[in-house]
């Protein structure tokens, strides 16, 4: 959490994690659509010739103000490809809660598993634990016909048993379970704030 004081401005960081073409990307278009266009800045995406994000997207959004502060989310997704280990890393830093997005998808719950663990060393490099920071887990494209059950998902996944939503992100003009995601990693940060 950042404070500008002259600005009277927080600004949140907020990372989405996970596999490869999860759906962190399509998560943040959604919002950006879903967000008034005065409550937000410009999407910032950088995309190889693939269509896959290389750095990070980038979103700013504007929230109510919190005791005189105006309050801004910085949403960030992370590269999933496995070869983009260092810029997953620093994009993590400062980061004030995470959402980690599992790929619904049969074939993908090996990849699920590879990159919940990256995501862990991602934050142990500045000497975070899971436990310490505000975490989501979102189990996107359940709206496919192949997905693993929830229940698997989530013995897999969290067995911490933090708030996880099921979400198909690419479903418009609704987008299940994206914004809840993200209202309760909203939410979890300012409750530890304000303690």
């Amino acid at each position: 959490m950042f404070f500008n004081h002259a600005s009277r401005e927080i600004i949140l960081k907020i990372v989405y994690y996970g596999p490869g073409l999860c759906g962190k990307t399509t998560n943040i278009k959604y919002i950006s659509e879903a967000t008034r266009p005065e409550a937000r800045g410009k999407l910032i995406t950088l995309e190889t010739t693939a269509e896959r994000t290389l750095f990070f997207d980038f979103l700013p959004i504007s929230l109510p103000p919190i005791r005189g502060y105006k309050t801004r989310l910085h949403l960030y997704t992370v590269p999933g490809q496995v070869f983009y280990a260092a810029s997953r890393r620093l994009i993590m830093k400062g980061a004030d809660g995470v959402i980690f997005v599992a790929d619904s998808q049969e074939e993908r719950f090996e990849a699920n598993l590879v990159s919940m663990e990256d995501m862990k060393e991602s934050l142990s490099a500045y000497n975070f634990k899971l436990e310490e920071i505000p975490f989501v887990i979102q189990y996107n494209k359940r709206d496919l016909p192949n997905v693993t059950p929830v229940e698997e998902l989530r013995a897999a996944l969290n067995p911490m048993g933090v708030p996880d939503f099921e979400a198909a992100a690419a479903q418009r003009p609704q987008a299940p379970g994206v914004e809840e995601t993200l209202k309760e990693v909203v939410r979890q940060i300012m409750t530890r704030k304000q303690r």
